[in-house]
């Protein structure tokens, strides 16, 4: 059964694989993983380097970590089963202007061959008692205003549509379920 874990090298090729179809797709130029794409994309097939990646990611919920200016502490969860990545889900534990104006505080990627399962629905409902653990009463969840598919997740997890912006559309999600 899929579970959320923290980012592990366990995962190490599994990782890898789904990263190739991300890149195959073009995702990583919209998705939540570009930056890292563009720092790792190369490198991530070394060990060494995919520890220091795995450390990283899970070193971002402290405040005290070092970041990019502006960006906010994160946590991010890796949705798996077994060995297998099946998709990932950062949690910004508050919002700077952008986030607020078109990012909010959930991102989620599905790997291209896990996808029209049902995983971005469960990985959205099962963040929640994870961000209200953070602190967050309620959350925002963003999607393009032409993914339907990404609407109908975030609806279904309680999202209540609150405007578009940007070409984004911009929803509200309570965490207490």
């Amino acid at each position: 059964m899929p579970q959320f874990i923290a980012p592990d090298t366990r995962i190490h090729a599994s990782f890898l694989d789904a990263m190739k179809e991300f890149t195959e797709e073009g995702a990583g130029e919209r998705s939540l993983l570009l930056h890292e794409m563009e720092e790792f994309g190369g490198t991530w097939h070394r060990p060494e380097v995919f520890a220091a990646y795995v450390a990283r990611l899970n070193a971002e919920p402290l405040e005290e970590t070092p970041r990019i200016e502006g960006w906010v502490p994160n946590t991010t969860l890796w949705y798996v089963e077994g060995e297998t990545f099946l998709g990932r889900l950062a949690i910004r534990h508050r919002l700077n202007p952008f986030l607020r104006e078109l990012g909010g505080h959930i991102g989620y990627a599905v790997r291209p061959t896990a996808r029209r399962q049902g995983h971005a629905t469960a990985m959205l409902a099962a963040s929640l008692p994870v961000a209200r653990a953070i602190g967050l009463e309620s959350v925002l969840v963003t999607c393009d205003t032409t993914n339907l598919p990404s609407r109908k997740v975030i609806e279904a997890a309680g999202g209540v549509l609150e405007d578009q912006r940007g070409g984004k559309l911009r929803y509200w999600i309570r965490t207490d379920g």
